[in-house]
């Protein structure tokens, strides 16, 4: 992957609205990596202007797939660029800004909060789901080794024509 990101950063190095960039998580980068939750590598993260918590890419690692995506991005609706939202995320902008900062934060964090309740529920329903697959498997393979011997013997009963 690394010579099709170094291909993408090539092409994309002059775009305004584009930066392609590497973070070495286990050198200078760590503190960046750590406070963006980054726990794997490579990580793909995607950062909207004025972001803080970027959104983990899971599409294609090759060249054509990552140009795609990198050519999607750019701005956004947002309360400098309302003429790029739709109805809808109008209304609700405008709901938004008319919030207090704090109500705001307070509604980010809530809703952040939802999703993190959602992944840990996740990620224990995954724990729960190997350890039921794990004693699975090995009752099966201690039934297998159980009749592995008769069923050798009713194989060699079976007279050879």
């Amino acid at each position: 992957m690394k010579p099709d990101w170094d291909k993408l950063a090539e092409e994309f190095k002059d775009s305004s609205s584009v930066l392609i960039a590497d973070v070495d998580c286990t050198a200078a980068g760590k503190p960046l990596c750590d406070k963006n939750g980054v726990s794997g590598y490579p990580t793909i993260k995607t950062f909207a202007p004025g972001e803080t918590d970027g959104e983990d890419y899971k599409g294609g690692r090759d060249l054509a797939a990552l140009r795609a995506h990198a050519e999607s991005l750019g701005p956004v609706c947002s309360v400098d660029n309302k003429d790029l939202c739709s109805e809808e995320q109008l209304k609700a902008l405008e709901k938004y800004v008319a919030m207090s900062q704090g109500r705001r934060d307070a509604k980010l964090i809530k809703l952040k909060n939802a999703i993190k309740k959602a992944e840990d529920a996740h990620e224990a329903l995954q724990k729960q789901l190997s350890s039921a697959y794990e004693a699975s498997n090995k009752k099966l393979e201690s039934l297998r080794e159980e009749l592995k011997p008769e069923i050798k013997l009713l194989t060699a009963a079976t007279p050879k024509q």
